[in-house]
């Protein structure tokens, strides 16, 4: 009996979350000892997504169940698929608009920002990634290096530079997607559908976000973590935390 497409796609995720907990439990946990330490000084961590999809990264870890309290999601209006998706990768392919972001949000020496990108070789994304380095930013990438390193310098997606993303980041926390990013093969059609790079970067980062507070707890610190709002006493357990953050925190 044939497996169903379903299935098939939830093997397929299942093996690619099972990869990514084999092979790159190292790499974050250095990125969750650098978040860690951005925390002990009660600095804020900014998170940016320099693409269409890319935005539900820094999302998965913003104002979120379970999630710290210190994350600064950067919610850029111009590539977010809301404004429209051709205008969002025109966007996201324009020279110099990654480094507008940056400069936007005010990041300064000392911070750290953490850059999701799955394919990273948009100019936005290479763009903040250099912005951040100029200004003595440290940087977290969650981005997949095959994928990266298998396209082609002339592709027009690229920087100008044609410099891939896990090569600018201090931190590469490879994602594994790979090219094309849909993973299910059906017969009969000769093109790949159901994407794998949002379970991908929802999971390193969540990862991240725990094996952070796993640090942070065992130094004697518990950081303030986002309850639901939807659960009972999660509004006035949030509220405790909420003018700490206000103002500091620019989607908050």
């Amino acid at each position: 009996m044939r497996t169903s497409v379903i299935t098939q796609y939830w093997n397929k995720v299942v093996a690619h979350l099972r990869w990514l907990h084999d092979e790159e439990e190292e790499s974050i946990r250095k990125a969750a000892r650098a978040i860690a330490d951005q925390i002990k000084q009660d600095r804020i961590v900014y998170a940016y997504g320099p693409g269409g999809h890319s935005n539900l990264g820094p999302q998965e870890i913003f104002f979120r169940a379970g999630g710290l309290m210190h994350i600064s999601a950067i919610l850029d209006e111009g590539t977010l698929l809301n404004n429209g998706a051709l205008r969002s990768m025109a966007i996201e392919r324009t020279p110099g608009y990654g480094k507008i972001v940056i400069q936007d949000h005010g990041l300064q020496k000392g911070d750290l920002l953490i850059l999701i990108n799955a394919y990273g070789i948009n100019s936005a994304a290479i763009d903040a990634a250099m912005e951040a380095k100029r200004l003595g930013v440290q940087t977290i990438g969650v981005t997949s290096v095959q994928h990266a390193s298998s396209t082609p310098d002339h592709h027009p997606a690229r920087h100008p530079s044609k410099k891939n993303l896990h090569e600018l980041v201090d931190i590469v926390v490879d994602s594994k997607v790979e090219v094309g990013d849909a993973a299910v093969e059906i017969e009969g059609l000769n093109q790949r559908v159901a994407a794998m790079s949002t379970f991908a970067n929802a999971f390193c980062l969540n990862a991240m976000v725990a094996a952070t507070v796993e640090i942070l707890v065992k130094e004697g610190l518990h950081p303030p973590i986002w309850t639901s709002g939807n659960a009972p006493g999660g509004d006035e357990a949030n509220a405790r935390f909420i003018q700490r953050f206000k103002g500091r925190i620019k989607n908050l």
